[in-house]
């Protein structure tokens, strides 16, 4: 299996924010591997926590175990999508039924949920995955856009036109969200291919931050700070903080350093047909 360090560099941190007692948000990622998590739970008394750490915990360990059997290039049966597609989904559900058990066996975390964002890096492509409103951005030539939709009311009522960009800055239903893992039996997780380049950046994160920064203040700093992305993942948690800190605040980011191609992939398959 090709191991990605090379190419990649990750970091990660999670704070409680300001006013919650409890950091219900978990993160988790592997450079070598190639992939990335973040959750962002919910529900009484800790069970938030319980969810989005049960999230973690499961989607690592069954990605760690599976992609040595699996390149996540490799073509599915029957289908133009690579298997990145299947790891990905088998490992939200799978984490899916955990928690959704666990919630039916322990009243303490009866209702309990999370969201999740989850990415796998193969063949200079991605296979994103989320459920909720937890979120991915791309930095590409100083743009910032938004890779994820939002699962949520929120996105819902902008979609339908009943409310205004502004006006859902200030909505009461800014966290209602309309999937998430753990809540039902089965998931609808949503799943989508891109393109990567050299030069890109990822930022993963939960609303904690979404919500409390402004998407051009947030392209500012990863522009500004991209060369010491631990530097620029503290500062993106300070200013969500500074802003009020309401909820707890998870990134991680993903800098693109050179390409990588996997052997025998589609990069290597097109480069050789061309040259």
């Amino acid at each position: 299996m090709l191991n990605l360090t090379q190419a990649l560099e990750i970091t990660g941190l999670t704070h409680s924010g300001l006013v919650r007692e409890h950091n219900e948000d978990a993160i988790g990622f592997d450079a070598a591997d190639g992939f990335v998590v973040l959750a962002d739970g919910m529900g009484g008394y800790n069970a938030g926590e319980v969810a989005s750490g049960i999230a973690v915990e499961v989607v690592t360990h069954l990605l760690r175990e599976m992609l040595p059997k699996s390149a996540p290039e490799r073509p599915l049966p029957g289908h133009a999508q690579p298997a990145a597609f299947d790891l990905l989904s088998h490992a939200i559900h799978q984490a899916n039924l955990s928690i959704y058990g666990t919630a039916q066996s322990q009243p303490q975390c009866a209702g309990m949920g999370t969201t999740v964002v989850a990415t796998l890096f193969f063949d200079n492509r991605m296979v994103v995955a989320h459920v909720g409103d937890s979120r991915l951005y791309r930095l590409r030539d100083g743009v910032l856009v938004q890779v994820t939709r939002d699962h949520s009311l929120l996105q819902e009522q902008l979609d339908s036109g009943l409310i205004t960009e502004e006006e859902a800055r200030y909505s009461a239903n800014r966290n209602l969200v309309t999937r998430a893992v753990g809540i039902d039996p089965d998931v609808n997780v949503e799943l989508h291919e891109h393109a990567v380049i050299p030069g890109d950046l990822y930022l993963f994160c939960s609303d904690g931050l979404s919500d409390m920064l402004e998407d051009a203040d947030i392209a500012d700093t990863l522009s500004t700070l991209r060369a010491n992305l631990p530097v620029a993942a503290e500062q993106l948690v300070q200013m969500a903080n500074d802003a009020g800190g309401r909820d707890n605040i998870s990134v991680i980011l993903v800098a693109i350093k050179s390409e990588y191609p996997a052997p025998g992939g589609l990069w290597s398959r097109l480069t050789s047909w061309l040259s």
